[in-house]
């Protein structure tokens, strides 16, 4: 009989605190001055002059290698220290980047494909086209918190950061 009580209590508690899996997915696009490669060369290569989101307070480097097989790293120190926060999965420059990871995520089981569309608009602006797709651990809420996160890097951060002339903001 105790058994069956202690094991009633611990099947009710592990049920209690099983994560819920779910996916989601959105799409986000802004258009923004200058030819399909010089905002592809501008989202890849060393972003740290408009990403804002770290694990570290100041990485060493921090950066997209857009590559088969690249990734997008976050480097803590000059030791190599470090996260990689996706793996990059397709890239034709000036085209589409694709990569696969947790991002910010890091330690749940969540993975997100972002995939990044780059677009002429008249002869020297290009529409960047936004599609997430993600599947795991989602907590309630997470969707749209994730889904403004991206809106701050691609609004608040990213156009300013092209608009600036590619100028380090903060």
């Amino acid at each position: 009989m105790l058994f069956m009580i202690l094991f009633s209590s611990m099947t009710s508690s592990a049920q209690e605190t099983k994560a819920k899996y779910d996916v989601f997915s959105f799409e986000q696009q802004l258009t923004l001055p200058g030819t399909t490669t010089l905002i592809y060369d501008a989202i890849t290569g060393d972003i740290s002059g408009w990403w804002d989101h770290t694990f570290s307070e100041k990485p060493y480097k921090l950066y997209i290698d857009p590559v088969p097989g690249g990734g997008f790293y976050e480097i803590f120190n000059a030791s190599g220290d470090g996260v990689k926060h996706a793996s990059v999965i397709y890239s034709d420059r000036g085209k589409m980047l694709r990569f696969d990871g947790p991002l910010g995520l890091s330690g749940k089981a969540v993975q997100m494909v972002c995939t990044f569309e780059f677009m002429e608009v008249g002869a020297d602006s290009t529409a960047l086209k936004l599609s997430v797709h993600a599947a795991g651990e989602i907590e309630e809420g997470l969707p749209a918190i994730v889904e403004s996160v991206w809106h701050h890097f691609l609004f608040e951060r990213f156009k300013p950061y092209v608009e600036g002339g590619m100028k380090p903001l903060d």
